[in-house]
C-alpha cells in the first residue's frame, strides 16, 4: 500500500499554511494504523511534496532547502500529540476512495453497504466500555470515527455534504440545546422539550416521529414507551402493566397459528419491555446481563459433565443447572 509515497494536504492553523505529512518511512504494512504518522511542518508558501521513492534521505533534504532542518532531529511523538490528527484520516479515506487509485474495496462502498460495520463498531465501543478495557476503547473509538469518516467522504463524493458539514451540524445542535451555557436562557427548558421543538420545526407532528427504525428492538420499544407516556398514553403503575403481561402471556398460549404466535410473542415481549420501565430498568441491558449469566452457569455445567448433554435427561440437566446456580452465588 502507497510504498514509498508521501501523502500531504493543505492545513490552515493560526494564519499560517502547514502541511501534513503522512509516513516518514517506507510503507510496507497493509494496515493503516502501521504507517500513519502525523508530521505538521511550517511552510509559508504552498508546495507538493511527491512520490521519493521511499528514500527518507531525500525528503528531508527537501524539506532543508526550505528552511525546514528541524525535521532532522524532530521530536515526532511531541509533534503528533500537537497535530491537528483528524486531517491525516481525512486525507487516508479520500485516497482510499479515489477512483483512479484508490482500495478497490473502499471506493465501490455506499452508504447503505458499511451501515453495519458502523452499527458494529459503536457496540465494540460498548463492550471495550463495560470491560473497562481503556487501551481497547481507544482503538474502538478509532474504529468508530473511521466510520463517521467514511460516511462524510461517501457524501462528499456524491456532492451532499462533508466531515465539517457534520462538524458544523453537531456543533450547531449542541449549541442550540445548551442556551443555559451558550445563550442567554437562565435554566435549559430539557433536552426532552428542546428535542421536541425540533421535531415540530422539521415537520415531526408525532411525539413517536424521530425514533430510529435500526435501534435494537428492545431498546427502540422502550423509547416509544418513553415518548407515549410523556403525552399522557401511560398506565398510572406497575399493577395493570403485570396484569397486561400475563394477558398476552394467556395470548401466545390461545394462538392457533404460527402468525398468531408471532404476533402474540411480540406483544409479549412489548409488555415485559413496559414492565421494565415502570421498575426504571433498562431492559437492553437486563437482556444481556440475564445472557451472560446463563453463558456462565451453562459453561459451569459443560465444565462438571463427565458425559454428553444430549445423553442425559431433563432432571438431570436440571440438577446440574441448580449446582452451578449455588457455585455462582457462593462466589
Amino acid at each position: 500500500m502507497l510504498a514509498g509515497a508521501w501523502l500531504v494536504s493543505p492545513l490552515t492553523r493560526t494564519g499560517q499554511m502547514f502541511w501534513t505529512v503522512v509516513s516518514r518511512e517506507p510503507v510496507k504494512s497493509s494496515r493503516i494504523s502501521d504507517w500513519v504518522d502525523a508530521v505538521l511542518c511550517p511552510r509559508p508558501d504552498p508546495c507538493l511534496l511527491r512520490d521519493f521513492g521511499g528514500d527518507t534521505s531525500d525528503m528531508r533534504k527537501h524539506w532543508k532547502s526550505w528552511n525546514a532542518s528541524f525535521l532532522q532531529d524532530a521530536d515526532y511523538e511531541q509533534i503528533r500529540k500537537d497535530s491537528t490528527l483528524i486531517d491525516p484520516l481525512l486525507e487516508i479515506m479520500r485516497r482510499l476512495r479515489d477512483p483512479e487509485d484508490g482500495c478497490d474495496w473502499d471506493k465501490v462502498q455506499d452508504f447503505k453497504s458499511i451501515a453495519p460495520y458502523t452499527i458494529e463498531e459503536a457496540y465494540e465501543v460498548a463492550d471495550a466500555i463495560h470491560r473497562d478495557d481503556m487501551f481497547g476503547l481507544r482503538d474502538e473509538l478509532g474504529d468508530l470515527l473511521l466510520q463517521v469518516v467514511f460516511h462524510s467522504q461517501i457524501a462528499s463524493d456524491a456532492g451532499q455534504f462533508d466531515f465539517q458539514d457534520v462538524v458544523t451540524a453537531i456543533c450547531d445542535k449542541m449549541t442550540r440545546r445548551h442556551p443555559h451555557i451558550f445563550g442567554e436562557a437562565e435554566q435549559s427548558p430539557g433536552w426532552e422539550q428542546i428535542k421536541a421543538d425540533e421535531r415540530e420545526s422539521s415537520g415531526q407532528s408525532s411525539a413517536l416521529d424521530g425514533v430510529a427504525l435500526a435501534l435494537p428492538a428492545l431498546l427502540r420499544a422502550q423509547k416509544i414507551q418513553k415518548r407515549a407516556a410523556r403525552v399522557g398514553f401511560d398506565w398510572p403503575d406497575k399493577a395493570p402493566v403485570k396484569d397486561k403481561l400475563l394477558e398476552e402471556l394467556d395470548e401466545v398460549t390461545a394462538a392457533s397459528s404460527d402468525e398468531e404466535v408471532h404476533e402474540e410473542i411480540g406483544d409479549l415481549l412489548f409488555s415485559a419491555v413496559n414492565l421494565a420501565r415502570h421498575y426504571k430498568v433498562d431492559a437492553e441491558r437486563a437482556l444481556v446481563d440475564a445472557t451472560n449469566k446463563f453463558i456462565k452457569r451453562f459453561n459451569l455445567v459443560e465444565d462438571g459433565l463427565d458425559k454428553d448433554m444430549q445423553d442425559m435427561s431433563i432432571d438431570e440437566l436440571e440438577a446440574e443447572w441448580q449446582k452451578a446456580k449455588a457455585r455462582l452465588a457462593s462466589g
